[in-house]
């Protein structure tokens, strides 16, 4: 699967943030391939006996950024 465009991801971003609720249903699955395929990137260089898996390292970041939105309010 190919990566997504910048230029999709910030449609999308805009037709959210307007109200259109289906796009959030869009964007989710598009942003967590994109990190995943980052994590997956990342974890390859660490050292061979570390434990953690890209997919933990992807919830981990969601779950921070979801930490993050009900903190601010966003």
């Amino acid at each position: 699967m190919a990566s997504p465009s910048s230029h999709g991801v910030t449609r999308l971003l805009k037709a959210w943030s307007g109200g259109e609720q289906q796009a959030l249903g869009q964007l989710v699955p598009l942003v967590y391939h994109e990190l995943h395929r980052l994590a997956h990137r990342y974890m390859a260089r660490e050292r061979h006996e570390h434990t953690l898996q890209s997919t933990a390292l992807v919830h981990e970041v969601y779950q921070r950024l979801v930490d993050l939105q009900i903190r601010t309010g966003a």
